[in-house]
C-alpha cells in the first residue's frame, strides 16, 4: 500500500485510535523492584545518586515491601550490605547474614510477594570483587563453591528465586546442583547471563558499597563490543539449568535483548540499571527533559526489544502512574 491510498496518520489522530493499535504496552506485571538492605534498626540512608532510594534496615525494608505489594508489583530483588566484610565473603552465606535475616522476615510479614536474591560476593568481600582472590586474580572455580553455598543459604531462609550475577563460568550449574542436592529443586534461577562491564553501574556501587578496591571487573564481565559472545553465554546458562535469562544493562544493549528473545525459548529479563535511572533523574532535575515521559519511553523500549521482565528502580513510580493513583 502506498500514499495516497494508505495514510498511516488515519490511525494516529486521537488517543483512542492509538490505544487500539498499540503494539507494545507496559504492565505492572512486568516489573521487579530492586532494594538495598543493611544491618541495624531504623536505618534509612538516602542514596545520593539514586533519588528516592535508600539503604534500609530490615524494619524499613518490610514497610517498603508492604507498599510495593500494595502497588501490585509482583517481585523484589534484594541486595545486602553486611555489617562487616572480609576476604572470604563469609557474611554472604552466614545463617544470620543480612540477606538471610531479610528473607525470613519478609516471608513471615509479607508472604505474598516474590523475593529474589542477588547471588554475588562483591558486597561482602573486603576487596570488592565478585569472587575469591588467588594470586592477585579472581579464582573462578573456588568462587563457584562460595556462590553455591550462598544460594543454598538463601534457599534455607525461604527465598523464592536466586539470581547469580558474578559472571563466573559455570555458576548456574554449580548453584543448580547445590540447590538440588539440598532438596530445593523448586527454587528457580534467574541468571545474569549477558552482564556487560559497564560504566552504568556507578550509582549501584555507591548504594551497595561494592566498588572494587583494585583493578576492574573486565576479566569476568563482558566486553561491550561483543554480541555473539552474549548468545554463547546465554546458551551455557540454559544448558546449566537457568529458568530465566537476563541482559544487563538494558538500554545500551537493546539489540542483545532482542536477539535473546528471538533465539531462546525462555523468559528474558532486562536490568534497567542504576546509571540509566540516574541519568533520567538528573536530566529531569535540570529541566532538560520530562522525567516521567522519559521513564515510560525508556521502559517501553526495553519491553519492545523483547524483555518479559524489567528490573528497574522506576518500578514504584511506574506502578503508581499505571494505576492512576497520582
Amino acid at each position: 500500500m502506498y500514499f495516497p491510498a494508505y495514510r498511516p496518520r488515519r490511525l494516529r489522530k486521537n488517543e483512542h485510535f492509538r490505544r487500539m493499535i498499540r503494539e507494545t504496552s507496559l504492565s505492572v506485571d512486568d516489573l521487579v523492584s530492586p532494594l538495598f538492605v543493611t544491618s541495624g534498626k531504623n536505618v534509612k540512608n538516602p542514596i545520593n545518586s539514586m533519588p528516592g532510594h535508600f539503604q534500609m534496615s530490615v524494619d524499613h525494608l518490610v514497610k517498603e515491601i508492604q507498599e510495593t505489594k500494595g502497588l501490585d508489583i509482583p517481585a523484589v530483588l534484594l541486595f545486602g550490605i553486611p555489617e562487616k566484610k572480609d576476604d572470604l565473603a563469609s557474611a554472604a552465606f552466614a545463617k544470620d547474614g543480612i540477606i538471610q535475616q531479610a528473607v525470613r522476615t519478609i516471608k513471615d510479614r509479607v508472604p505474598d510477594i516474590i523475593v529474589i536474591t542477588d547471588v554475588c560476593l562483591c558486597e561482602y568481600t573486603s576487596h570488592g570483587h565478585c569472587g575469591m582472590i588467588e594470586k592477585g586474580d579472581v579464582s573462578n572455580d573456588i568462587t563457584l563453591e562460595v556462590l553455591a553455598e550462598t544460594a543454598v543459604s538463601h534457599a534455607k531462609a525461604g527465598v523464592d528465586m536466586v539470581a547469580p550475577s558474578a559472571m563466573m563460568d559455570g555458576q548456574v550449574g554449580a548453584i543448580r546442583e547445590a540447590l538440588d542436592e539440598e532438596g530445593f529443586t523448586g527454587v528457580p534461577i534467574m541468571a545474569y547471563s549477558a552482564k556487560y562491564a559497564s560504566c552504568f553501574y556507578g550509582p549501584f556501587r555507591e548504594a551497595a558499597e561494592s566498588t572494587p578496591q583494585f583493578g576492574n571487573r573486565k576479566s569476568y564481565q563482558m566486553d561491550p563490543g561483543n554480541r555473539d559472545e552474549a548468545i554463547r553465554e546465554i546458551s551455557l546458562d540454559i544448558e546449566e539449568g537457568a529458568d530465566i535469562i537476563m541482559v544487563k544493562p538494558a538500554l545500551p544493549y537493546l539489540d542483545i535483548i532482542c536477539r535473546a528473545k528471538e533465539e531462546f525459548d525462555l523468559p528474558v529479563a532486562a536490568y534497567n540499571v542504576s546509571g540509566e535511572f540516574a541519568m533520567i533523574k538528573a536530566a529531569a532535575r535540570s529541566g532538560w527533559l520530562d522525567g516521567e515521559k522519559a521513564m515510560m519511553e525508556t521502559l517501553i523500549s526495553i519491553k519492545r526489544a523483547g524483555a518479559d521482565i524489567i528490573i528497574t528502580y522506576f518500578a514504584r513510580e511506574v506502578a503508581i502512574l499505571l494505576s492512576g493513583q497520582r
